[in-house]
């Protein structure tokens, strides 16, 4: 068991009247923003007020002037709904977030959001709102700091030095994806992550008591957690004491239970679920300021609050002092300190082009007939050990999505929480996540959110369902995180249709900002991996078969990267100088039908098409008209032929699609591929009669 009594709290310098002061500030903006803006949530910020004060105010080392600093501390309000709270102390402590912006709180292109958003506003490290995956985020950036650290660090020379604090509330702890991500950050002993849990007790249908009836301290203590408290949430001294208790931990995570109000100050309000999801309302914010004994007028903070909050002389003395340790690690160790500065800035080796370029020639060179998902293990050995950053894993399925590379051994931990050490002193960088693919997900943005790393996980496409939040959110946030997703289509055979994706690739395809390749052979997926590592701000998803695919004759490689090529023309099967009659476009496993049929339709009926490999509607999509054009010309019908529902190529003008509008069926995939019509017959067949109409 790992549960600590609170330790007794030791009474700080801040006299108890400007402690107070600092947490009334956060109390009165919360209310005022989310009453101008008639939408919001002022409970969790005005409940957490005093929490805030003891971790900004006494730990949390940051600099507002610099919100990149590389080993600053993060930060994350998993309960994002609470997203107040972290602009009131991004306003207060003095980073670019005037008060005009908590003003306009919600408000169209404002830098106040209703959740917290990355890229949007200074300070804010990740995107949260859709509750647990804040916590998820953090597991990843603490596993961040620890991999770094013992990668980089040097004796007298603690480069990677810092920790990763979370405030999370019942709905986090009621999500599931806070037992996966929890449960991984015991087992990595990530002894700098400090989760601090609002436990209010209420949530938007009142009392939790009926429906969270979890010892949630107990289920910590069993996750290898170190666990503080209960303590009041509202003294500020004891929430001090217990983070300062926290930092102390060298082999474990903690979790420190803070017992609180929500809506804290609100006379008639507080403690209830009228304070969660709704402003105060007038009469009752005017209540609340003579409770609170706060006399100035709406978004009018005295200048004791702000002089008390001043976090830039601080954060400019913090973050001059470990220039100075940099200053000292370079010189000692310069290479070191050039490759750090490079995985920090998120730029790829200088080398790169030329290890991408070298990776498609081999795979065109060799034109082996493999799974693509071998196809992608193939790539990754020539990216992984070009590039030390990628850091790859799977959700307890590394032998089927082939995952793991020679470079890339897989991560352990010693006794007291290290990583152990490969060959060259590295931690390992292939992850056994467990079966955990929301877990995995929200890790992954956690690591490329921290900075240094991009991370890749496996899983088969099917389960992408369990982590599609986590995809959208990396999307949302623009973050190069990769998505392996192995057996992709019915040809995975007898594991029959609970495993056999039919609307999956189309679903991804819909998240604005995610690309979605789908291979068709080994020179194709060494480009797909190639242009995923180029995409910093995108996530991608690789779509990857099973079962072995033949390699494609293709007279080029270059257009590959426009998502869509022409792979075959009507000459390349006899018919020179003829008319296009129809263009056959298809993805992944089943271009080589395209092939077959094209050949057969020329032999047996004269008839004219071209042959189109798109492995990448999404990027084929930001392509140029002239070039769309090229691939596609007006005025030819098209066919569209993959393992998926149809419904999705009726975009591309198609005067029909071979494709599969039901689940699949248990069986080897030879059978199934006749059950659906994936046959040489059948495509030639629709193309025919696509022209007869």
């Amino acid at each position: 068991m790992a549960v600590i009594q609170p330790p007794t709290p030791v009474r700080r310098a801040v006299p108890a009247a400007t402690a107070k002061l600092m947490a009334d500030a956060i109390r009165v903006l919360a209310m005022d923003a989310v009453q101008q803006a008639n939408s919001g949530h002022p409970g969790a910020p005005m409940g957490m007020a005093d929490i805030a004060v003891a971790l900004w105010s006494r730990h949390l080392r940051h600099n507002p002037v610099d919100p990149h600093w590389a080993d600053r501390d993060r930060f994350v309000l998993s309960n994002g709904h609470g997203s107040m709270l972290i602009y009131a102390l991004l306003h207060l402590t003095g980073y670019a977030l005037p008060i005009g912006e908590l003003k306009n709180f919600r408000q169209l292109h404002s830098k106040t959001p209703g959740h917290p958003e990355v890229g949007i506003t200074p300070g804010i490290e990740t995107t949260t709102g859709p509750l647990g995956q804040g916590i998820g985020n953090a597991v990843g950036m603490a596993l961040a700091e620890k991999l770094l650290a013992a990668e980089f660090n040097r004796p007298q020379h603690a480069v990677v030095d810092h920790h990763t604090y979370v405030f999370l509330g019942d709905g986090c702890l009621m999500e599931g994806i806070s037992h996966e991500a929890c449960a991984l950050a015991g087992a990595w002993k990530l002894n700098k992550l400090i989760a601090i849990y609002d436990d209010n007790g209420i949530s938007i249908d009142g009392p939790v008591a009926p429906w969270f009836v979890d010892d949630t301290a107990l289920r910590f203590a069993a996750y290898g957690w170190n666990v503080i408290g209960p303590i009041d949430g509202h003294d500020i001294d004891a929430v001090d004491a217990a983070i300062a208790l926290a930092k102390q931990s060298t082999d474990r995570p903690s979790f420190i239970v803070c017992k609180t109000a929500i809506g804290k100050g609100s006379p008639n309000r507080a403690g209830s679920a009228k304070a969660h999801g709704e402003p105060l309302g007038a009469e009752e914010i005017v209540l609340t300021r003579t409770a609170l004994g706060w006399p100035h007028a709406p978004f009018e903070i005295p200048s004791a609050a702000y002089e008390a909050w001043d976090a830039k002389p601080a954060g400019i003395d913090a973050q001059g002092a470990w220039d100075l340790r940099f200053d000292a690690y370079r010189e000692a160790h310069p290479e070191l300190a050039a490759e750090f500065e490079r995985r920090i800035a998120g730029s790829l080796p200088k080398d790169f082009a030329q290890t991408a370029v070298e990776a498609a020639v081999a795979a065109h060179a060799k034109a082996e007939t493999v799974a693509t998902r071998k196809a992608s293990q193939i790539a990754l050995e020539a990216f992984t050990a070009a590039l030390p950053e990628l850091l790859g894993g799977s959700a307890d399925l590394t032998g089927s999505n082939l995952t793991n590379t020679k470079s890339t051994p897989p991560l352990r931990l010693d006794a007291q929480g290290a990583p152990r050490g490969t060959d060259d002193g590295k931690p390992g960088r292939h992850i056994n996540y467990g079966v955990r693919e929301f877990g995995m997900a929200a890790v992954m943005n956690g690591l490329a959110l921290h900075g240094g790393f991009i991370p890749y996980g496996g899983t088969f496409l099917t389960f992408s369902d369990y982590s599609r939040n986590a995809i959208r959110m990396a999307a949302l946030m623009k973050q190069r995180v990769i998505h392996v997703f192995t057996h992709d289509s019915i040809g995975l055979g007898e594991d029959g249709p609970t495993h056999q994706s039919v609307e999956h690739a189309a679903s991804l395809r819909l998240i604005p900002g995610l690309d979605v390749w789908r291979p068709a052979d080994t020179a194709e997926t060494a480009v797909a991996w190639t242009q995923a590592l180029l995409n910093a701000t995108r996530p991608t998803a690789l779509l990857l078969s099973r079962q072995n695919l033949p390699y494609l004759p293709k007279s080029g490689l270059d257009e590959i990267a426009c998502g869509a090529y022409v792979l075959a023309e009507p000459a390349e099967v006899g018919l020179v100088n003829r008319k296009l009659d129809a263009v056959i476009v298809a993805t992944g496993s089943e271009v080589q039908l395209a092939l077959h049929a094209q050949q057969k339709l020329a032999a047996e009926h004269g008839l004219a098409v071209r042959v189109v490999s798109m492995p990448s509607t999404t990027t084929f999509d930001r392509q140029d008209t002239a070039y769309k054009r090229s691939v596609l010309p007006d005025g030819v019908p098209r066919i569209a032929v993959e393992m998926g529902v149809s419904d999705f190529w009726w975009k591309y003008g198609c005067a029909a699609v071979v494709g599969i509008d039901s689940f699949g069926e248990s069986a080897p995939a030879g059978v199934l591929f006749k059950h659906f019509g994936f046959t040489v017959e059948n495509v030639a067949d629709t193309v025919r009669a696509a022209l007869a109409r």
